[in-house]
Formats: C-alpha cells, structure tokens, sequence
C-alpha cells in the first residue's frame, strides 16, 4: 500500500514537472523595440514576424514599443522583454549590464557616425568652445545622441544638458537658439536638416568611429533550448519576413566591445547630467 501511494506521489510530482516545462515554453513572450531612430522597425512592420515566430514556437508573442530608451532601459533591467530590437546605445548597456546576448544584426545603416551640430554662423569652433554653454543630448541609451557626445566632452562643465526626446528635436531646439549645439546621428543629422528650411547648421565635431549596427537581443531568462529553437526559427525566416522587421539571417552579430567601453566610461558622469552647472567628469 505503501508501495503504491509513493508510486501515486512520484506520478504526480513528474506530471507536474512536465506540466511546468510545457509552460515556460509556451507562455507569452515580449518583443521589445524602440519606435524611432537608427533603422528600427515600428509595430506594423513587425506584424508578420511576430505572427510567423507566435505559430512556429506556438507561443503568444506580445509586440512592445518604448518611445524613448529610458523606458526601453526600464523594461530590459526588469527582464521584461524576451527579444529587444536594439539599436547600438541599448544593446551594449543590455549585454554589459543585463546579460542579454546578440542574436542577429539589424539591417539599416551600420557604421553610424556621431555629431555635434551648432548653427552655422555660431562662434563655437571647437569642443572646448561649449565650455559653460547649454546644450541639447538624446535620451539615455543613445549611442550617437548621449554617450558618445558626453563621452568627447569629458572634462568640460556645461551650463546645462538639456535632453531631447527625438533627434529632429535636437535641431528644433538649436534652430530656436534655446541650446548652442546639439548632439545625434550623421544619418539623423541629414535625415532632419532638410526639415529647418531657414536655418543653416554646421557639424562641429565627428565622432572619428564607426559605430555598429543594432541587434536583435534574447534575454537570458530564456532556457537554452528555447533559445535555440527562437535562433532556429528566426534563421529560417523568409526574406520577406526577415526584411519587413528588419534583421539580417546570415549576418555576423556586431562587435559592441568598444561601446561597451564608452557606456562604462559614462555612466558614472551622466549621474550629474541633471546638475546646473553639468560637470562631465
């Protein structure tokens, strides 16, 4: 009898085993992405993939946008999102600070370039110039827009950092003279000029690196062999489906070494962004 009640018991305890397994593969998984900048795909572009990946995993697949990456940040800290569509800035504080990994590059411009942009007919000729001047920054995760301006204005004091919501703010605030420069994309830069008919702007300082394209990330909340099998599934993907959101099948997942190394190097000085003065040292 006793036999038979131990038997019972180990019947019900693998069941619920299997019953957990099933569940975690099955279960809800959030995409995340950032609505605007650097190639990144909207929602409705996204809309066959995430129907493709729901019927190949057989698993519901929530689509999440983030307007703006200090929410993006939020979400990837709190291992909300499964998958991010990362643009540079995001996947190198995602892989250096939350263990997520590269799975796939993101198509669109690769070898982004920073810039620090003033009006043309502006006194300001070089960094030092903006020394006790305000000036306009993207939002926290940017690579072209944040950490690499604040990482070449290392040792200046500015009057104050003004962050902008969108890069076309950026030029906004500048063309309106409420800043003296401002800080984006070379592709954002040309992308948005054309926008400010009466205003001429000049690049005051180019970020000599090339900056890497951005990567579809996987959290590592996700199994091992969930994650082989989302990696299996997204390789197979046909070319439309893997160009309309965005990702490239057989490319080689960027190297975010050296923006590691910059997002290290200014997350200790953007603690004192909000600060008037704005030491960045």
């Amino acid at each position: 009898m006793i036999s038979r009640r131990l038997f019972l018991l180990e019947l019900l305890v693998l069941l619920a085993s299997c019953q957990d397994q099933t569940s975690s593969v099955s279960g809800k998984l959030i995409v995340g992405l950032v609505s605007y900048g650097d190639g990144i795909s909207s929602i409705s572009e996204l809309e066959n993939f995430k129907n493709y990946l729901s019927e190949q995993l057989k698993t519901i697949i929530e689509l999440e946008p983030a307007f703006n990456e200090i929410k993006a940040i939020e979400q990837i800290q709190k291992q909300v999102w499964a998958l991010v569509f990362a643009p540079p800035g995001l996947a190198a504080i995602a892989i250096s600070k939350s263990g997520y990994l590269p799975l796939f590059p993101l198509e669109g411009i690769s070898n982004l370039r920073s810039v620090i942009v003033v009006l043309d007919n502006s006194p300001i000729r070089q960094l030092k110039d903006l020394s006790g001047k305000v000036i306009s920054l993207g939002e926290n995760g940017s690579a072209t827009g944040y950490y690499l301006p604040i990482y070449n204005l290392y040792g200046t004091t500015l009057a104050e950092v003004r962050i902008a919501s969108t890069p076309k703010t950026v030029l906004e605030s500048i063309a309106k003279q409420e800043v003296v420069a401002g800080a984006l994309s070379k592709a954002e830069f040309e992308r948005y000029r054309s926008d400010f008919p009466e205003t001429k702007f000049r690049i005051l300082y180019i970020d000599p690196h090339n900056i890497p394209s951005g990567a579809i990330l996987v959290s590592p909340q996700i199994e091992r062999n969930q994650l082989e099998q989302i990696r299996q599934v997204m390789k197979a993907a046909s070319p439309d489906i893997a160009q309309s959101a965005g990702y490239i099948t057989n490319g080689n997942v960027p190297d975010y070494k050296y923006m590691i190394q910059v997002v290290e190097r200014v997350m200790p000085i953007a603690q004192k962004i909000s600060q008037k003065p704005a030491p960045l040292y």
